[in-house]
């Protein structure tokens, strides 16, 4: 049932008086009031667009609107107006290292910057759950730019789903003249039918982590990471055609071409290799 209460018996509860209540409740709106609306607008519409932004980037995105804003500020009103993107949650591993097969040295030994592209590419595979069952991602990332240069999905984890993500990336990266490929230590990386497709390529060196070390792949870790808070896998995927989909409008149409990355000062890889192209071009005359 629904109650009443005169303002004055409201203001004596409350421990106020009523002149001032009533001069709180006819003072104008500050502009400070209506900006900080109008940035949480602008933030919701943020988050609409971008995944699950966290408030870092957003900061940043907002800087880019509205010049100078600070980020306790943009955290404040995240968090009052319950704008917090989801936690990060970890994954569990999933590639076998139990294995009697040649293991390759540790050529990347946690240095994870490259000088220019298609010089240092690291792969992983995860899991994904679906109505069906099991489906596993395989990725190449390019350190460099951190773009996905190759990726592949499938219901299974032989060195087909390796091989695959590798001829992807292949087919769309430009000349190679050196480069190392990182991995952990998984059967499918370390089998023959893989190493063979390495060596086609003159140039690659491949690399692995240390046996049970998953911070010697983290940017691979990161971006499975990442992918599995922003696309929103909590909910089950009943066909591997709607996964593939779904995982071609991330990757493809979002994380490479409009995603911002810190580590790349809030710019998205194909910005970021663009701007090197650039460099490139400029230096060369």
């Amino acid at each position: 049932m629904e109650h009443i209460y005169r303002v004055e018996k409201m203001a004596d509860l409350l421990g106020v008086s009523r002149s001032g209540y009533y001069d709180w409740r006819d003072r104008p709106v500050s502009s400070r009031m209506i900006r900080n609306q109008k940035i949480v607008q602008d933030i919701k519409n943020i988050q609409k667009e971008s995944r699950d932004y966290g408030c870092p980037r957003i900061t940043n995105a907002l800087r880019m609107r509205y010049g100078k804003i600070g980020h306790n500020r943009v955290a404040r009103l995240m968090r009052e107006n319950g704008l917090l993107a989801r936690p990060k949650r970890r994954f569990v591993h999933t590639t076998d290292s139990n294995h009697g097969l040649i293991v390759a040295p540790n050529l990347l030994n946690r240095n994870f910057q490259a000088v220019s592209p298609n010089t240092v590419w690291v792969s992983d595979i995860t899991y994904i759950r679906s109505k069906s069952g099991w489906m596993y991602l395989c990725v190449f990332l390019d350190l460099y730019s951190r773009r996905v240069v190759g990726w592949s999905l499938d219901t299974d984890m032989r060195a087909s789903l390796v091989i695959r993500a590798w001829k992807n990336a292949l087919a769309q990266c430009g000349r190679i003249q050196s480069m190392i490929v990182h991995s952990d230590r998984g059967i499918q990386y370390c089998c023959q039918e893989f190493r063979m497709e390495l060596e086609k390529v003159p140039g690659v060196q491949q690399s692995m982590s240390r046996k049970g070390n998953c911070w010697d792949n983290a940017c691979a870790e990161s971006f499975f990471s990442t992918l599995k808070r922003e696309i929103g896998l909590r909910e089950l995927i009943f066909r591997k055609d709607d996964l593939q989909a779904m995982l071609f409008e991330y990757i493809d149409g979002y994380y490479n071409t409009r995603r911002s990355h810190s580590y790349l000062g809030y710019r998205s890889p194909s910005e970021f290799e663009t701007e090197y192209a650039f460099a490139v071009s400029v230096k060369t005359g």
